[in-house]
């Protein structure tokens, strides 16, 4: 024999029912068959309503009452032939008349009682089963309805009974036997009845319960749970985009999951089958096709040692604490008893080995009620100062981490934790089982979403790593960073196994967000149709979204936006940064934003701060993370004004060259920043203070070679100022030309001290033949004494320096 149960989405309406009807013939073929059915999609929770609002009073329960007979009976017409429909109708009717009544004395008493509820929600299953037990009346199959309540007996504790099965299973196989030529046997979920015939109820869900209690009963072949979806995942998949289908799963594990949260499989149904070695079959009543997921006592391991994740949510800590606990028999004692008197249940436990405190997780709900039994049973020890009152911390959830083989399998746990910190996700509360199949930690509500997927991607998604980045600036810079983001998107999946959305987009004008990833080829539309610029809700609105794998890409060069970092680090959002700001501001904020990015897992990358897409950054940490020591640095790290010096040769006016190099993006917008040297001031200051020093900008001494007169006014004025200096220019040339040398913008970095300036340079020297654009670097240290390291190239550009930053978010994965 066999039992196939259908839930409330497979019979909602009697195209559903259709479907379950042919999936029942054709198991027919298979073997006998009990069939057991919910109520209607959404019924349940109208009934609840319906008695609530009748119970306050309320007349538009009414209202709740005539949608639900008017879905009954529009099913019933729509499945029957119009000459078997007048006694099912009826039936219908009379059971709706019935409900109306009970509500209606709960209308004029004022009040619902837990077994007047009970009576009411059982009329849910009642009316499905009879429709369900009509439409194979119609097409001419055999069938026997039952009602649930003659043969499944339980306790009185209405809303949650439960089961007892010495007196129920006996109950079950005597119907059975009873009509031993017949096939198919139908019904009604969720409900039964007490010793003296009272309707109670086997806790939300509970149809599940039902098909298995009749499972057991028999000794079925197997139980088969339709539902809506093809099996269990590995995480809800509301929460994940691309959960995986669990295709074997144990009892064990699969009762740790729907404990926690996962709605597939009701709780309880597991134990009764279990107990038997019945295997389950979560099945698609819409996809039948589909393999499904099979419960059973041996599985195949699926390459984790994860087989799910699952999450609680609107959890209450509470915490009692206290000196006087140390030492003292009884407390845990009389803390669970205080619980248990109110019926509170306990979802958590953890405590300290110091004895100094005991912490419970419980529904949020009952919080209140928690506190006020717990401080009344330790009023005595509370007021002699030995426990504190009973501590309440809500808002929070419980993830879990459910697998038979983690006992086998070091470093779960590390993982687990390693990837929330990175995702700077606090966990409040940890427990762990002995048997090593369920890791649990508690964290607040918002972070829920991320928790799970970044723990999804650890244990699951060895597809692909995603990466959500928020992009502020979209100028020359900007406009090629997203260009190749776009490029190399399919390159990145196919071969790194990396995809990076681009979530967020803002520039001076326009701001949107887009949690699904802006589609790159109409970025400028997107933009253009988004929000106001509004840096402080820009900003917010990437913290509140808390997506895992958070970068935060400055491309701009915007002081307002460099002082945002600080806030970004503390939520654990990694920094790309272009913008030189930040770490050429004074050295306290320089060395906040590293100590910050330590201390909650982010990343603060500025490779392009320096030498645009030159890896000198990353070269002189590499250096000094393995042991060496900066004893010199001498560089030339303007694009700008070596591009300029290298064109300059007194025919063409020193200002001209300027424009050039401007209208080829290789200055600021302002070039009196690059040609004042102090750009390249702050270069140099980057590179001391990632050398170790505590530099700041009036420690470098800056050798300027422009006249005081180009300094002051707009940038027009500036060029018009060069014009009138054209003969000061010249004579920089002129006079090393003379020497057979070039003039180069060199700066210098020696024991501590750092220095700009304009120099003659001979053929001789290695910064003697850096041509165009390009940036070049020595570095002389303890190992490189006499023959420096080289770090040269282009130093200048938009496509260069987009290059750098896209290699600096590539490295915010590690």
């Amino acid at each position: 024999m066999q039992v196939l149960k259908f839930g409330g989405s497979s019979v909602a309406n009697a195209e559903n029912i259709n479907k379950v009807v042919a999936l029942v013939i054709q198991a027919l073929t298979k073997d006998r068959t009990i069939l057991v059915v919910s109520a209607f999609g959404g019924i349940t929770d109208m009934l609840i309503q319906a008695a609530a609002q009748a119970a306050a009073g309320d007349e538009s329960y009414k209202e709740k009452l005539q949608e639900i007979e008017h879905r009954h009976l529009a099913a019933v017409k729509a499945l029957l032939p119009l000459t078997g429909q007048s006694a099912v109708l009826s039936a219908v009717k009379t059971r709706c008349n019935e409900i109306d009544d009970i509500c209606s004395g709960a209308f004029l008493l004022g009040e619902l009682s837990a077994r007047t509820q009970d009576k009411i929600v059982s009329y849910g299953e009642l009316l499905s089963s009879l429709v369900v037990a009509a439409r194979f009346d119609a097409l001419g199959v055999p069938n026997n309805w039952k009602d649930s309540r003659q043969v499944i007996r339980t306790d009185s504790d209405f809303g949650h009974a439960a089961v007892d099965f010495a007196a129920t299973n006996p109950l079950i196989q005597q119907y059975i036997e009873s009509l031993p030529d017949a096939d198919l046997f139908i019904f009604p979920g969720f409900i039964a009845a007490d010793e003296k015939n009272t309707t109670t109820t086997l806790g939300r869900g509970g149809s599940d319960y039902t098909a298995a209690i009749l499972a057991a009963a028999v000794d079925a072949g197997a139980l088969e749970i339709w539902t809506d979806v093809s099996g269990m995942m590995t995480a809800d998949p509301r929460l994940v985009s691309n959960p995986r289908l669990i295709p074997y799963i144990s009892y064990q594990e699969a009762m740790e999951l729907s404990h926690f949260g996962a709605k597939v499989i009701y709780p309880p149904t597991i134990q009764p089958v279990m107990r038997k070695g019945i295997p389950v079959w979560i099945k698609n009543t819409f996809s039948p096709a589909d393999p499904g997921t099979v419960i059973e006592f041996e599985t195949v391991q699926n390459g984790s040692s994860i087989r799910g994740i699952s999450s609680v949510a609107k959890i209450a800590l509470l915490s009692l604490e206290g000196s006087g606990m140390v030492g003292i028999p009884g407390f845990s004692k009389r803390l669970f008893e205080a619980l248990s008197a109110k019926q509170i249940n306990v979802i958590l436990i953890t405590q300290g080995s110091s004895e100094h405190s005991i912490c419970v997780g419980i529904d949020e709900a009952s919080a209140a009620a928690a506190k006020q039994a717990v401080d009344n049973a330790f009023d005595h020890e509370i007021g002699a100062g030995k426990v504190e009152p009973l501590i309440i911390e809500t808002g929070l959830s419980i993830i879990a981490l459910v697998g038979d083989h983690m006992k086998s399998h070091p470093g779960v746990s590390g993982k687990l934790f390693g990837a929330l910190g990175r995702n700077g996700v606090n966990v409040r509360a940890i427990a762990q089982g002995s048997s090593e199949r369920n890791i649990s930690a508690v964290v607040a509500a918002d972070d829920v979403r991320k928790a799970i997927n970044v723990l999804h991607e650890e244990f699951f998604e060895t597809s692909y790593k995603q990466l959500n980045i928020f992009v502020a600036g979209t100028g020359n810079v900007g406009r090629r960073l997203i260009d190749q983001l776009l490029q190399q998107h399919q390159y990145l999946l196919d071969n790194l196994r990396i995809n990076i959305r681009v979530v967020g987009l803002a520039n001076s004008r326009k701001m949107v967000f887009a949690n699904e990833g802006i589609d790159l080829r109409n970025w400028q539309t997107a933009l253009e149709e988004g929000e106001p610029m509004d840096l402080d809700a820009w900003i917010a609105g990437i913290a509140t979204r808390n997506l895992r794998n958070s970068v935060f890409v400055d491309v701009t060069a915007n002081a307002h936006v460099a002082s945002r970092y600080a806030s970004l680090l503390q939520k654990s959002i990694s920094i790309v940064a272009c913008n030189k700001i930040a770490c050429s501001s004074i050295y306290g904020n320089y060395r906040l934003l590293k100590d910050l990015a330590r201390e909650y897992n982010a990343r603060f990358l500025f490779e392009t701060n320096v030498g645009a897409g030159l890896p000198v950054i990353g070269t002189l940490n590499d250096l000094t993370r393995s042991g060496d020591k900066i004893k010199r640095i001498e560089a030339v790290l303007s694009g700008t004004l070596n591009f300029v010096f290298n064109h300059y040769n007194g025919e063409k006016p020193f200002s001209e060259v300027v424009r050039q190099a401007q209208t080829e993006g290789y200055t600021e917008p302002d070039p009196r920043l690059d040609l004042s040297g102090r750009d390249v001031m702050r270069k140099i200051m980057i590179l001391a203070r990632e050398s170790g020093e505590k530099t700041e900008m009036e420690d470098i001494e800056n050798q300027s070679f422009l006249p005081a007169s180009c300094v002051p006014g707009t940038v027009e004025d500036f060029y018009a100022a060069m014009v009138k200096e054209e003969k000061h220019f010249k004579s920089l040339y002129q006079a090393a030309a003379a020497e057979g040398k070039k003039l180069k913008f060199v700066a210098r970095y020696d024991n501590g001290k750092a220095s700009v300036g304009l120099q003659h340079i001979g053929p001789d020297h290695d910064l003697y033949h850096l041509y165009g654009k390009d940036n070049v670097v020595l570095f002389y240290t303890t190992r490189y004494a006499e023959q420096p390291l080289v770090v040269k190239g282009a130093g200048a550009g938009a496509e260069v320096t987009a290059s750098g930053v896209f290699a600096d978010i590539l490295r915010t994965i590690n």
